[in-house]
């Protein structure tokens, strides 16, 4: 297992990691405990901190990358059958130089939902991931809900590890809503949360066009929508007189670099409501729209992250 020399003071670095356990959670989700001495200095720089993983190419369990500092621009002039495809995820614990990482799998979709169907203990990785012992400031965590007293967090399946992973860094005089969408009801898992704080987990295969296209166990966003907006007009409180379209005229939202999908983090409120909403774009993009154009929350108060896009390749 080859990966790129470390920059001294760099605030992320590629960290070696070990494939200790393998645990199916549900259909959708399978648990990978990773182990390796340097993930040590793995450091979270908040509940819903993204890492990359390098996934091994076919027919191998080892994932490479090349050498030196400029090792990324290297990776993107690879072949792609010479390439370790890199895809990110959420950390979804990290303790003792152990590395706990949420995957969806959602069958030969993409390199890794390819990988976790055939993963072994003893496989090899590469993470990139913030680096514990630098002193520059962490990147890739978007949870700031500074001092708002209503908190609404939505996503789909790619959601679920961040999810939870914030619900169970609550404060537990916390109150508000959780709305995850999954394929099927048996995708509901078991997570901490404050007594204030309802969680809703929404199964497609229970809702419209459940079972047909539109991604597994139904069409994607059909039950996340609804529940949402319904949610919103009864808790939200928003800006200004509160009349539809009264809020602060919407601008667009920025793109994730490298990507097409919109993405936008504003700092945390100092009272009232936060929404974080992430998973599929045209899904996330029609909320985050319908909480600031349409019930006039002010948009300084809505996360929201484009995941991944409906008929494009696994991003």
């Amino acid at each position: 297992m080859t990966r790129p020399t470390p920059t001294a003071g760099a605030p992320s670095r590629v960290f070696p990691a070990v494939v200790e356990s393998l645990e199916r959670l549900s259909p959708s989700f399978v648990r990978v405990t990773f182990a390796g001495e340097e993930l040590r200095d793995l450091a979270p720089g908040g509940p819903d901190q993204r890492i990359k993983l390098i996934v091994p190419l076919p027919g191998s369990r080892v994932s490479t990358l090349p050498d030196g500092a400029d090792w990324y621009s290297v990776w993107r002039r690879l072949d792609a059958t010479e390439r370790n495809p890199m895809r990110t995820y959420t950390i979804r614990g990290v303790a003792a130089g152990r590395l706990v990482v949420d995957v969806v799998a959602h069958g030969d979709t993409g390199p890794a939902s390819r990988w976790i169907a055939r993963a072994e203990v003893g496989d090899r990785l590469l993470v990139v991931g913030p680096d514990g012992s630098s002193r520059l400031p962490v990147g890739g965590s978007e949870w700031h809900p500074g001092a708002a007293t209503t908190l609404l967090v939505a996503g789909d399946e790619t959601a679920v590890p961040a999810a939870c992973r914030i619900l169970e860094s609550l404060p537990a005089d916390a109150r508000g809503a959780v709305f995850l969408e999954v394929p099927t009801a048996a995708d509901a898992l078991a997570v901490r949360r404050p007594a204030g704080v309802d969680v809703h987990w929404l199964a497609r295969e229970d809702g419209p066009g459940g079972g047909a296209g539109g991604g597994a166990g139904g069409v994607v966003g059909s039950r996340l929508t609804p529940a949402v907006r319904a949610w919103a007009a009864d808790h939200l409180a928003p800006v200004g007189d509160g009349r539809p379209g009264a809020g602060p005229a919407e601008e667009p939202g920025l793109l994730n670099p490298g990507t097409e999908l919109l993405w936008e983090v504003p700092s945390g409120p100092a009272d009232g409501g936060y929404a974080w909403l992430a998973g599929e774009a045209g899904v996330i993009t029609g909320l985050r729209r319908h909480l600031v154009r349409d019930l006039g929350i002010d948009r300084s108060r809505v996360a929201f992250m484009g995941y991944w896009k409906l008929g494009r390749p696994e991003n």
